[in-house]
């Protein structure tokens, strides 16, 4: 990576392969899993689920565990937001990332080829592409499975991590070498 980024991700850095998306499901060991993860992986705080100023306490006291373990931290809000949080950067629809900013990761949410074209014609640093598997995130919605997912990942212009039903079982059988989880992680 030539960038330099805000927070504590450096030039040179490589992109992480393993990122744990937070939720208010995986809450209670969000602490323990952070520990356990590779020195250098991704974290991307979401806690939609809590009011502001409790989002914001309970985002400080991981991001000091995230950066502890050397982790990219990512904010799943306004690119203002991650700024004054302290954030590497952001991560929602490609929509929601525009106008680019050079001065973050811009991590873009892509589940078709809609949004893929988004993410492309923004210039998003990277793409996670989702459901590849049943995930208890979305109950009942259609899956993309390998097949489809290879497509959409083949016409990203950006590195691709895959989500969705993503444990270390699946990532296996997906053969990726970023991917990223929620349930697969806790």
């Amino acid at each position: 990576m030539e960038k330099r980024y805000s927070g504590c991700v450096t030039q040179g850095q490589s992109l992480p392969r393993l990122w744990l998306l937070s939720d208010a499901r995986n809450d209670a060991v969000l602490e323990d899993r952070l520990r356990r993860l590779p020195r250098g992986s991704g974290f991307v705080y979401r806690h939609y689920h809590l009011p502001d100023h409790e989002r914001w306490r309970r985002y400080n006291t991981l991001k000091r565990l995230a950066r502890a373990q050397d982790h990219w931290v990512i904010l799943a809000d306004s690119a203002l937001t991650a700024c004054e949080w302290g954030a590497d950067g952001i991560y929602g629809a490609p929509r929601a990332l525009y106008p680019r900013r050079k001065d973050m990761i811009q991590i873009a949410a892509a589940h078709d080829m809609a949004e893929i074209a988004q993410a492309n014609r923004f210039g998003t640093d990277f793409v996670m592409i989702s459901p590849v598997f049943a995930t208890n995130s979305h109950p009942g919605a259609i899956s993309l499975g390998p097949s489809r997912f290879r497509a959409l990942a083949a016409k990203a212009k950006m590195p691709v991590i895959a989500l969705g039903g993503m444990n270390a079982k699946s990532a296996k059988h997906l053969n990726w070498p970023r991917w990223a989880a929620i349930d697969g992680l806790s």
